[in-house]
């Protein structure tokens, strides 16, 4: 598969360093959005002024998940995902990553199916929080990513409990980002209301909260947070450029 050369600087001269082909497989706008800018901007720390690996995305639109979400046919959202992939792949991408936590739980269905490597969200995530020496985490996301399957598993793996919100608040915090955060609308309003869904967490004895939906950082930030935050989208994209550079960089 071909690779793209990069320039890294070294004193006053440039040395070649190749990294991969990064494709992201995108869901929602905003969380794709907030991805891709963090590869871009944060890949000049490793590779050098104005520099980053290639980079490609396709989006299917929202609805065709959402419509397949709702009706539990996860099989068939995670075949649209591969759709995805393979498109990207025919375009030289030799890592994939989706910045969308609820759609993992069909790409756990799927990727052994893949194409190319395909990073996994919840799993950079809890070994972030392993690291970081965190046993008990909160889980804010859509509905389907706090009562689903997604987190348990890398997160017991990893010996890391967790706590989600309660009905009530799982469904508004649902609406808020079904209804405002997927749209770029970001509301004060909403912002007080996911750290005080914060704070309780932490009364429960949660040490950290999972930003676990891909627009949720854009609206509250770690320095807003009660807790330490994990900032699923970054620490995805942060894995990204990792992967995209070892070979190159040792």
């Amino acid at each position: 598969m071909p690779t793209w050369r990069s320039t890294r600087w070294t004193g006053s001269r440039e040395s070649p360093v190749t990294s991969k082909h990064i494709g992201i497989v995108a869901v929602s706008a905003e969380g794709a959005a907030l991805c891709y800018r963090t590869i871009c901007t944060e890949g000049a720390a490793i590779l050098g002024a104005h520099s980053h690996p290639q980079v490609s995305m396709h989006t299917n639109p929202l609805r065709d998940y959402t419509r397949l979400i709702d009706a539990g046919r996860w099989e068939d959202a995670g075949a649209l995902l591969l759709e995805s992939a393979q498109k990207l792949v025919r375009v030289g991408a030799e890592i994939l990553i989706c910045p969308d936590n609820t759609l993992h739980q069909a790409l756990d269905l799927v990727r052994d199916r893949s194409p190319v490597p395909w990073l996994h969200i919840a799993e950079e995530v809890a070994t972030t929080a392993a690291a970081r020496g965190f046993e008990r985490l909160g889980i804010l996301g859509t509905l389907f990513l706090m009562e689903g399957p997604v987190y348990p598993a890398k997160l017991s793996h990893r010996g890391i409990a967790r706590e989600i919100p309660g009905r009530a608040e799982r469904e508004r915090l649902d609406r808020i980002i079904y209804d405002e955060l997927v749209y770029g609308r970001f509301e004060e309003g909403s912002r007080q209301y996911v750290r005080q869904l914060i704070r309780d967490l932490g009364e429960r004895g949660c040490d950290a909260v999972v930003l676990g939906c891909t627009e949720i950082p854009l609206l509250i930030s770690e320095a807003d947070s009660p807790l330490p935050a994990l900032d699923s989208t970054r620490i995805l994209a942060r894995a990204a450029l990792r992967e995209a550079t070892r070979e190159a960089l040792g």
